[in-house]
């Protein structure tokens, strides 16, 4: 798993193991309020015509959907509408055209794809189970990435103050309406509905850092379990440490890691296993999974017991059971040796036909296009917010920014303030880009840093 070593404050993310899951921004500043200036009022509520020119330009810098140049009844979902997310005249909208032109798109839907071809794998698996544990599991795909802060966060157990639901990490539409920035924000409404062990699938919405691992949106699974009421009638009215030290949590926490093993199994063939104790606000226990992979520890999944208040606010406070996250894009760029997660997005046939339904093979890179660098430094408020830079990036070049990497930082001693310096990679997965445009997108950033961030370029 990529992944910092900022434990406590991306526990949540990490649940998913990283790619594309890893809130970059975990700065919890006293004096931040929940829409801090620079997360959510950087763009001015474009009139209907400017936001549709801009996603004209987004469409440009990123191919459309290979399904929906399929044929135009199976284009994409019911939710690959940009004006949808676009168009509330909320304070509190920091969406920008980039990230609603992505929304629909299900590529985990499509059983040739690396994602779509994952996601059949683990649901097989699951359905296998029926027959050897008695345990069938309800599927959920395609369910509307609008959700409230309610279920991404307060059902969770995720704290206020928690960075996870800054606007520097987490696309809002209003003050309690966003994209949901995991699948878990389903669970208690799966367990509400009466389901006893379901899967649910998903494309979820983070604001993040720019490389070959991170994207803004990418794809989970979140798998939940509830034991009979029988199996754990023994801890009837037992809570906190008394419950931890039960038989049934025990039994609960067995039978959780036996699934989970079986499941890299399936996908891994038989390899070696270990697992750590670890911390989420919705499960305990809790645990991450690692496999032994071509001579690599790999950290591939979070999961735990279901924490007993979750259980609660779910209206099953009668039940116990197991959930685990994992990410999509991780397990197939580790399986199909994909370099670089935006080509899970791109409309490329070099990628696409090397990939049939059920099968697992090998990525061939194709011709790479040259980078093309561009550096940028200014001085930087005291408020400056890295992913609200990165985001502004996305949103003036699109997926034609590889990389964002610091290259220097030094504080002026005399002035009192700090200069950042950043290096920008620009590279098409489809075309050779010319110097030319590469500059006029440069100086476009750079006029928007200074107006929507405050900075003062250098």
């Amino acid at each position: 798993m990529i992944l910092a070593s900022r434990r406590t404050a991306t526990r949540i993310s990490s649940w998913f193991c990283g790619i594309g899951g890893l809130p970059a921004s975990t700065s919890s500043r006293a004096d931040e309020t929940h829409h801090n200036q620079h997360g959510c009022n950087t763009r001015k509520r474009e009139s209907s015509a400017f936001v549709n020119n801009l996603l004209c330009r987004c469409a440009s810098n990123r191919p459309p959907s290979r399904r929906s140049r399929q044929s135009s009844s199976d284009s994409t979902g019911k939710y690959a509408d940009p004006l949808r997310y676009l168009q509330p005249q909320h304070e509190s909208n920091n969406i920008t055209p980039h990230i609603a032109s992505l929304v629909g798109r299900e590529l985990y839907l499509d059983a040739s794809h690396p994602l779509g071809i994952i996601r059949s794998k683990i649901q097989d698996y699951f359905a296998s189970l029926e027959k050897t544990t008695g345990t069938a599991y309800d599927i959920f795909d395609a369910e509307d990435p609008i959700v409230t802060s309610q279920q991404c966060f307060d059902d969770l157990l995720i704290p206020e103050d928690h960075p996870g639901r800054l606007p520097s990490d987490t696309y809002y539409l209003t003050d309690s309406r966003l994209l949901r920035t995991h699948t878990s924000a389903h669970q208690s409404q799966h367990l509400r509905s009466g389901s006893e062990a379901f899967l649910c699938c998903g494309d979820v919405y983070r604001r993040d850092e720019i490389d070959s691992t991170h994207y803004p949106a990418f794809h989970q699974m979140e798998g939940v379990k509830l034991m009979t009421q029988q199996s754990v009638s023994g801890a009837d009215g037992l809570s906190g440490d008394d419950w931890l030290r039960s038989p049934e949590c025990k039994m609960i926490e067995s039978d959780l890691k036996a699934t989970l093993e079986g499941l890299m199994d399936h996908l891994f063939g038989e390899t070696e296993k270990k697992w750590s104790e670890d911390y989420f606000p919705f499960t305990t226990p809790s645990f991450e999974l690692e496999i032994k992979y071509e001579g690599e520890w790999l950290e591939v999944l979070g999961c735990g017991v279901i924490h007993e208040e979750v259980l609660q606010m779910a209206d099953r406070p009668d039940r116990r059971g197991w959930a685990f996250g994992l990410g999509l894009e991780r397990l197939a760029m580790i399986l199909f040796e994909i370099p670089d997660i935006r080509l899970f997005w791109t409309d490329d046939e070099r990628f696409h036909s090397q990939f049939k339904e059920g099968q697992i093979t090998k990525f061939k890179p194709y011709s790479k296009f040259p980078p093309v660098y561009k550096d940028i430094a200014f001085w930087i408020p005291e408020d400056f917010v890295e992913n609200d830079f990165f985001e502004m990036a996305r949103g003036v070049a699109g997926d034609i920014v590889e990389r964002m990497e610091l290259i220097d930082e030094f504080t002026n001693p005399k002035k009192g303030k700090t200069s950042k310096c950043y290096r920008i990679t620009y590279r098409s997965m489809d075309r050779s880009l010319t110097n030319e445009e590469i500059d006029a997108l440069q100086d476009s950033l750079r006029e928007k840093v200074e107006v929507d961030l405050g900075v003062e370029v250098r």
